[in-house]
């Protein structure tokens, strides 16, 4: 199970032209979702942005909730971390457990994810805030993960891992995220 104290997130490639060939509201509603409870959990995150001259950068929605600490890794790569000083940053935080969410999930997402638990990670795919432009290569990436050892979550069990009870300090502030 997730552990607030042992997680940090890696947003992938959530950017302008990447979501507007996809369910756009769901995975920047759910994304932005985790990016809050991140911030008042006091989660570390890590953002990526494959190609931002081409395909834009990640979408304002997310980026206005991100907190002026977050590290940006602009990449080409579809493994995120054959990007230099990504592992290393990732490594600094001394953090276990990776939570992946992005797009496109068959892609960058699957790569990262797979080679994240190569490197002796704990990750966990946030499946709905996840994408990828069509519905057979997304299944096929969720399952790519679940056969590479990524645990397949939802911002809902995500979020509520963390928390753990309703005595956590930030329970009715986290809870209230969900709508």
């Amino acid at each position: 199970m997730l552990s607030q104290e042992n997680s940090l997130i890696l947003l992938i490639d959530i950017q302008e032209k990447l979501v507007s060939a996809l369910e756009k509201d769901k995975i920047v509603d759910n994304a932005q979702k985790i990016i809050k409870a991140a911030n008042i959990l006091k989660i570390p995150v890590i953002v990526t942005e494959q190609y931002p001259k081409g395909l834009g950068y990640t979408v304002d929605k997310i980026k206005n909730e991100l907190s002026s600490d977050v590290k940006f890794f602009e990449k080409t790569s579809f493994n995120a971390l054959l990007e230099e000083g990504l592992l290393d940053a990732i490594k600094l935080y001394g953090k276990k457990q990776i939570v992946v969410m992005g797009i496109e999930t068959h892609i960058c997402v699957h790569q990262t994810a797979s080679a994240l638990v190569e490197n002796g990670f704990e990750v966990y795919a946030i499946k709905d805030a996840c994408a990828s432009r069509n519905k057979y290569e997304f299944k096929q990436g969720i399952e790519a993960m679940k056969q590479n050892g990524v645990k397949i979550s939802c911002v809902e069990i995500a979020l509520f891992e963390w928390l753990k009870g309703a005595k956590h300090p930030n329970f009715k502030e986290v809870q209230a995220i969900i709508k």
